[in-house]
């Protein structure tokens, strides 16, 4: 008998119709012989109704209560999962998060899983019942309060409760059939994977690809759970992401590219009339350090000879770009910078396989497919495996379709999504 958690989205149980597709297709991996652990999202956009709801009752509501009114809709669909699977005839149980023990720290809206202490999941199977686990939330030992994970956080839940349980694999169900090339719905012709490695999708995840969060990815990898993301609308193979073992499966195996991710959620700003001189670098990531945000990519310009001055451009979320413009015109004057410029109408694309290790010219086979298409590159990086580049928004999903062609990774049929979300 294998142990398998399975994870269901949004958009999968966005119904009642949905959520009884559901609940038979997690009794037939039941029937089939196994235990089975179900990490359930809230029903199709419960969680933005509920955050819409909450900021037509006050701009910035409590984070505590926040996370009380957002856990709630996991609690709807978990109950609901679990009343289908018990009219078909088998024994079915709901916890919440806190139940499950899924152990977190105090973070309101982004809490990270600090323990998993699934004792009550473990009596249920034991009895014979399907676990069905409320996604999304946790529990904080020292405040007693309910939170919740942050976006993805269902994802993290099922990952979480693998690793815990010992489970044999971890299936994510989706809307669409698994991870693919490119996004489907901005490339039709996007293939799917049929296996990636942990590193690839971790770098994919990083860079825009929404099937699977990164948070999720990154505590597989950590604890060795292999992820079977598959559609809840059919029963075809999906795409396994696994942790290489073998140098073999490292290089050999490895296709030159695994897929091309994009993003709209980041702006760039640049630090204009940079002292070209040791330590004014510090003292502006110093100051961005303690607003909390994510800094992307970094570019430094050649300082010009006759002022010694330099221009400094970095990349970061946009949700912290006022927040960090705010920090930097407080300590204007001190670090001795000339001025600030912002740009929130940037894309960002990235092209991620570990084939690029044993490869030359893949950099110069990307630049000149955008330089065909008149796609101007403002900013480059680069890893082992990815090489991401900043463009204008307006031109970055004509910048996925030229690559992903130039790539050679369009297939023979057009993607199907089947919920329209890719969740």
């Amino acid at each position: 008998m294998s142990l398998i958690v399975q994870k269901y989205g949004g958009s999968s149980v966005a119904d009642a119709e949905s959520i009884k597709r559901v609940a038979k297709r997690i009794v037939e991996t039941r029937k089939a012989g196994n235990d089975v652990v179900v990490a359930v999202s809230a029903m199709g956009d419960t969680t933005d109704e509920l955050l819409d709801l909450a900021h037509a009752v006050t701009p910035i509501p409590a984070p505590r209560e926040l996370d009380m009114l957002l856990s709630a809709g996991e609690r709807i669909s978990m109950a609901l999962l679990a009343m289908a699977i018990k009219s078909l005839g088998h024994e079915a149980r709901s916890f919440t998060g806190s139940q499950a023990g899924m152990i977190t720290d105090a973070r309101h809206g982004s809490a990270r899983i600090v323990d998993v202490t699934p004792v009550r999941l473990r009596e249920a199977l034991d009895e014979g019942a399907i676990v069905i686990v409320a996604g999304f939330q946790g529990f904080n030992r020292d405040t007693k309060d309910i939170t919740t994970l942050g976006r993805g956080g269902s994802d993290t839940t099922a990952v979480a409760l693998a690793a815990a349980l010992d489970a044999d694999i971890c299936e994510i169900y989706t809307d669409v059939d698994g991870i693919f090339t490119a996004d489907p719905r901005v490339v039709p012709r996007a293939k799917k994977i049929d296996r990636i490695t942990s590193e690839e999708m971790l770098e994919l995840a990083a860079n825009g690809a929404k099937v699977l969060y990164i948070r999720a990815v990154e505590y597989a990898r950590r604890h060795g759970v292999t992820l079977h993301v598959r559609s809840s609308f059919n029963n075809n193979e999906g795409t396994i992401v696994y942790n290489p073992t073998t140098e073999s499966e490292n290089v050999v195996e490895e296709p030159l590219i695994a897929g091309v991710a994009t993003d709209l959620g980041e702006a760039k700003i640049t630090v204009v009339g940079v002292p070209d001189i040791p330590g004014k670098a510090a003292q502006i990531f110093n100051l961005v350090a303690k607003t909390g945000a994510n800094i992307d990519m970094i570019v430094q310009n050649v300082s010009a000879a006759a002022t010694g001055l330099t221009d400094i451009s970095f990349t970061l979320p946009k949700t912290d770009g006022q927040t960090v413009l705010t920090a930097l015109r407080a300590d204007q004057s001190e670090v001795g910078f000339l001025g600030l410029q912002y740009d929130d109408q940037i894309g960002k694309l990235a092209l991620v396989g570990a084939g690029m290790r044993t490869n030359a010219g893949v950099s110069a086979r990307l630049f000149t497919a955008l330089f065909e298409a008149g796609i101007n590159i403002e900013m480059i990086s680069t890893s082992e495996i990815r090489i991401s580049v900043v463009t204008r928004a307006d031109t970055i999903n004509d910048a996925l379709r030229v690559v992903h062609t130039a790539f050679g990774l369009d297939g023979d049929t057009e993607a199907v999504v089947h919920g329209g979300t890719g969740r």
